[in-house]
């Protein structure tokens, strides 16, 4: 039988320490938070490997991120306690779980009625009260319930979409994987209110969520 506490201990200590992960808040968050409930029962017994990991009905197409990744991308965007955090395609709700944990509340879109489902009952299981899940179209965010101080793109995109961009409130950051394979890096946003700005910040790869897919183009 799996130990699930000490395979957590292991994860936090040999990926994300060794990956430059070094917020204890975080750290102590993913410790905390059981990866393994947010996965098939299929897949619980290596939910610690450092990969990503698919999730919901087999070819959903749908993968939790590498935890070292998830990490990082978590520390860049310097989440406070007093933080309304928005989450684009938390898909079975653990980046939503492990985000409760250093904000004051989190709103989740899903778009997976399935996932969107699963995760929000997951939630309700582990006690989690300050974060929700929204069924929703992911490029389209939650403009109903922000503007946010954090929005993480729990995922990989083509594009970023404007839009989300807009939910952010002044000061408030965004961060996201863009592109895809080698070309693939994390980026942070930061609003100042009248402008957006962006900078590279580290290698990084991961699925890329529905509806962030590039448009096709036309070669004549």
């Amino acid at each position: 039988m799996t130990d699930f506490a000490q395979s957590r201990r292991r994860m936090v200590d040999n990926q994300l320490r060794t990956n430059d992960v070094t917020d204890h808040r975080i750290l102590d968050a993913m410790e905390d938070v059981p990866r393994e409930r947010f996965l098939p029962a299929s897949k619980r017994a290596i939910a610690y490997i450092d990969e990503d990991l698919p999730m919901g009905s087999e070819g959903a197409g749908r993968y939790l991120m590498k935890p070292h990744v998830f990490g990082k991308l978590v520390q860049l965007a310097e989440v406070r306690p007093d933080d309304v955090v928005l989450v684009i395609g938390t898909g079975s709700g653990y980046s939503a779980a492990v985000l409760s944990k250093l904000a004051a509340s989190v709103v989740a879109v899903e778009e997976d009625s399935d996932l969107a489902k699963a995760a929000g009952e997951t939630l309700v299981e582990l006690g989690i009260e300050n974060a929700a899940v929204v069924e929703g179209v992911l490029a389209a965010g939650c403009a109903s319930e922000g503007p946010y101080d954090v929005i993480v793109v729990d995922g990989a995109v083509d594009q970023l979409p404007e839009g989300l961009l807009k939910q952010l409130k002044i000061g408030g950051r965004l961060v996201v994987i863009e592109g895809r394979g080698g070309a693939a890096a994390a980026r942070l946003y930061r609003s100042s209110g009248d402008a957006i700005s962006s900078r590279f910040a580290f290698n990084a790869s991961a699925s890329v969520l529905p509806g962030f897919e590039k448009a096709p183009e036309f070669v004549f």
